[in-house]
């Protein structure tokens, strides 16, 4: 199967035609990245998703982060309901069309109603988790635990002192690693859907990362990467739309 190619990749940070059904927005965003063997990851996609590659290399990411201002498109956010954690595990595809997206290995969220909502209107794979979030902006720190876990994933992080915020250069790691704009899920009889989300290109800079965890690759059922990451970033925020699923052809 042809990976995407350059186009196809600026292609989907296009906003699509229609109405959104949700805005939300998401902060304090840590990228953890982990080069891993493509052999390891490709049995975890389905049929009709194929892993994508940069430079030949797949790549496996946890991603902790702040849910902030979830609601209807046209209803206002309701505390105690619109704010709340997320953390995901994801590894990284494209469809027989070659258009390239996220496939969620895990979401972790301590929201139980946005948890069964998720599973349910966009077939992603959320799970019940315990989650505590504080610290100041340079040192954010992060705990997740997920129901029927004894031990807990921690991270401390923010942006790297003094760095650029800068875009990620289209076909650079960066670019291939943050401009997701696709999700995958799959429903009752091995039917495919896609979701797109519109937010402008993400400004990131290098993440100031003291403690990280890969606890969460465990809970998925893969084996631990070894080593730090190799490649960590931070992201402030961004404002999105969410759009309905759609039945892949």
């Amino acid at each position: 199967m042809t990976p995407p190619d350059l186009a196809q990749r600026l292609a989907v940070r296009e906003r699509p035609p229609g109405r959104p059904v949700m805005k939300q927005r998401w902060s304090r965003l840590l990228f953890l990245h982990w080069r891993v063997d493509p052999d390891l990851l490709r049995p975890l996609l389905p049929p009709g998703l194929h892993l994508d590659l940069h430079e030949g290399a797949a790549w496996l990411g946890v991603v902790p982060f702040r849910m902030e201002r979830v609601r209807p498109v046209l209803l206002p956010a309701v505390p105690g309901l619109s704010w709340f954690l997320e953390l995901n595990v994801r590894i990284y595809c494209h469809d027989d069309h070659g258009r390239p997206g996220v496939w969620f290995l895990s979401l972790d969220c301590n929201q139980p109603v946005a948890v069964e909502l998720a599973r349910n209107l966009f077939l992603l794979p959320y799970q019940h988790a315990r989650m505590r979030y504080g610290g100041e902006l340079a040192a954010t720190r992060y705990h997740c635990m997920r129901h029927g876990e004894e031990a807990e994933a921690v991270y401390e992080y923010g942006p790297a002192p003094s760095a650029e915020v800068r875009n990620a250069e289209p076909g650079s790691l960066e670019f291939f690693l943050l401009e997701r704009y696709l999700l995958f899920s799959q429903g009752r009889g091995g039917k495919l859907y896609s979701g797109q989300v519109n937010h402008t290109p993400y400004p990131w800079v290098p993440a100031d990362c003291g403690k990280w965890s890969t606890l969460p690759v465990k809970w998925d059922g893969l084996p631990e990467p070894q080593g730090a990451p190799e490649s960590a970033l931070w992201v402030d925020h961004v404002d999105v739309h969410i759009f309905p699923l759609r039945r892949l052809e």
